[in-house]
């Protein structure tokens, strides 16, 4: 058994300064269950299969490699084999059966291989599963209103190894994949899936390059970003980037919305049925115009508006004659009144036009 125990030192770079008990352990236990199972004939049950499979989740936690314990696996069977070998050809046991011995040697290292690895992935997804416990209940306590004290909120942040930053902005997501997309975020932006939304948490997000990482990891998700303030406002901007996505959402996905840049609309959508009524108030003498009629309009009136009353820059962005713009102005006239010419019949009109768009 030592000169299997030097063989892996030696082999396997991550034994070299000597192997715990358990490692040890694991060596007797392999040797013993081959004999066991060449004792025992093919029906025979792997040996051992618990010690395997507790041997795979210790590796796990210690933080080594699953390449490195198949290294020391194969490393051991060389030895061992090599061993074997010498006894057979001592004992004078006809080649044939010494390859029968060598296929049964190398099939009992790729068993416990196999089961070992079970267990070292059966621990990383439990330690998978608890990291992101850990950080669901971070970004849940930084939305939470109230938030909890600064001390809890420091405790939380530190079992989910996340260190808490000045500034943060939150970002808000939906994707098919939220898990998936949710991984694609780079370092050190951490999040958790609520109630079928994706919430991130982005420290520095003004950071270079920060903004083109975000957007190539949600490159199949409807995202927006609320602003950048400190983490006792967190919630407020969780509720700018969930307001701007339900507003702005885009199709097709893969656009990170900045929901400062919309600030016009976020409003408009917060107001609900005060907008409604506002859009419904300003555009109703159009109501009763045939359809086409009213669209080509409305039209005008954005692009005259949108140009600051003047009529050749809406004729170009609607690519009609100028005179068109003006003969439509005319009909506009005639149905909203003064209100084409005053400041705040002007701004209605505009709001109304941006409410009907969302709608």
């Amino acid at each position: 058994m030592e000169e299997i125990i030097d063989a892996v030192q030696t082999a396997v770079p991550a034994y070299e300064r000597g192997l715990d008990r358990n490692v040890r352990v694991g060596v007797q236990q392999a040797l013993e269950g081959f004999l066991e199972l060449v004792a025992g004939g093919d029906e025979t049950q792997l040996p051992g299969h618990d010690v395997y499979f507790a041997f795979g989740r210790g590796e796990a936690r210690s933080g080594r490699s699953l390449d490195a314990l198949l290294s020391a696996y194969r490393a051991g069977a060389r030895v061992a084999w090599r061993g074997l070998a010498r006894a057979g050809d001592d004992a004078g046991i006809e080649p044939q059966d010494m390859y029968t011995l060598a296929e049964g040697v190398f099939a009992y290292i790729d068993e416990i291989s196999a089961v070992t690895a079970e267990g070292y992935t059966f621990e990383q997804s439990l330690e998978m599963r608890e990291r992101h416990e850990r950080t669901r209940r971070l970004v849940e306590a930084l939305l939470a209103e109230p938030q909890p004290p600064a001390a809890e909120l420091q405790r939380i942040a530190e079992a989910a190894g996340w260190a808490l930053p000045e500034r943060l902005a939150v970002l808000a997501f939906q994707s098919d994949h939220l898990d998936r997309t949710g991984a694609r975020l780079p370092e050190p932006v951490c999040f958790a899936g609520l109630e079928g939304v994706g919430w991130a948490l982005v420290p520095d997000p003004s950071a270079p390059g920060r903004r083109a990482e975000l957007s190539t990891a949600l490159r199949d998700a409807s995202a927006a970003l609320g602003p950048t303030v400190t983490v006792e406002l967190a919630r407020e901007s969780a509720h700018r980037a969930r307001l701007a996505l339900d507003a702005l959402a885009p199709e097709p996905r893969g656009r990170l919305i900045t929901a400062d840049d919309h600030l016009l609309e976020l409003i408009l959508h917060s107001g609900g049925a005060l907008a409604e009524d506002l859009a419904h108030r300003a555009l109703a003498p159009l109501d009763e115009l045939p359809p086409a009629t009213r669209d080509r309009l409305l039209d005008t009136l954005e692009a005259w508006l949108d140009a600051q009353g003047e009529a050749r820059p809406a004729a170009a962005r609607l690519h009609v004659h100028v005179q068109t713009v003006r003969y439509r102005l005319g009909q506009l006239r005639e149905l909203l009144g003064p209100a084409l010419d005053e400041p705040r019949g002007r701004l209605e009109l505009a709001l109304a036009l941006r409410v009907r768009a969302a709608r």
